[in-house]
Parts: structure tokens; sequence; C-alpha cells
């Protein structure tokens, strides 16, 4: 079994309209709700393998605040520049996930939507009709032992949570 976590990014800020897309900040809500979700995280004991977040500063903040919830080392986050999506298309990400190595049971990714809501909705066959709304995690458990093999056939939804259920 492989656990998946997707987790889009905290509410960001529009406040600079100089900065550039992949440099914006999480908002004062934002700063507020990645550390909440992490705590919900905690306490349901989810325990990640690796962690993985889009390089922009608000998915990687989002990482970084609900990292130190989870007791999670931050300096072993990684990112991957194909977290940095915006897409309908989740061709480009589904490697990713597909690449991920076996010896990782649970991963969770930080990103952006529409990109994420799709991926939700790829593995559980359209159970997101609406987009998920910042910070929110989505729960995948997948009936193999292998990362490669990663599909809607053995995707089954754990969960879904979003700051405004806590």
């Amino acid at each position: 079994m492989k656990q998946l976590f997707l987790v889009r990014h905290a509410k960001s800020s529009w406040d600079n309209s100089s900065l550039p897309d992949f440099a914006r900040p999480l908002n004062e809500r934002g700063l507020k709700d990645a550390p909440k979700v992490g705590k919900y995280l905690y306490q349901k004991g989810v325990k990640p393998d690796v962690l993985i977040s889009s390089p922009a500063n608000r998915a990687h903040t989002t990482a970084t605040l609900i990292a130190h919830e989870l007791h999670y080392p931050i300096e072993k986050i990684t990112t991957n520049f194909k977290l940095y999506a915006f897409s309908y298309d989740v061709s480009d990400v589904l490697p990713v996930i597909t690449g991920l190595p076996d010896t990782c049971n649970s991963v969770m990714l930080f990103g952006h939507n529409p990109t994420f809501t799709e991926l939700a909705n790829y593995f559980t066959h359209r159970h997101f009709p609406d987009e998920n709304p910042t910070c929110s995690v989505v729960a995948l458990e997948f009936n193999t032992p292998h990362w490669q093999l990663a599909s809607p056939q053995n995707a089954r939804l754990m969960w879904h949570v979003f700051p405004k259920m806590l």
C-alpha cells in the first residue's frame, strides 16, 4: 500500500502586484491555516516519508509550516519544478508520482490548482466537482507496492480536509 497526500498551498497574498507569481507569499490567513492543517494531520497520525513541494514561495512555505507541525525535518523537504503547474491536464505531474521510489510508502506533495484538484479527480473518478480550497489535503491510498503502478484503478480516497472544516 502507498499513501499520497495532495496539499494545495495555503491562501496567498496578492498585495504586491510587482512580485512575480513564483514569489508570492502566504497572506495572514494562509499563515494561520497551514499550521492548523498540520496539527490536524499530526493528530490523525500522518507521518509522510517524503515531502515534495512546488518551488513557488507560497507552496514551499505551506510545506514548511505543515512539516513543522508534523515534526518532519524542514531541511529534508525537496522541491520539484513539475509541481509548479496550473493545468487541467495532469500528464506532466503524474510522472512525479509514478517515479517515486518504492522505499517511500507515504508521500506528501504541495502544489497548485487547478492541477491538484484535477489530480484528485483523476485518482477518484471525479469525486471533486468544485475546486479544492486553499490548504486542502486529499488523502489517497493505492493498493500496490509500486508507485509506478499507482492509477485510478487501485486508488481509494481515504479522506479530504480543508481549514474551514477544522
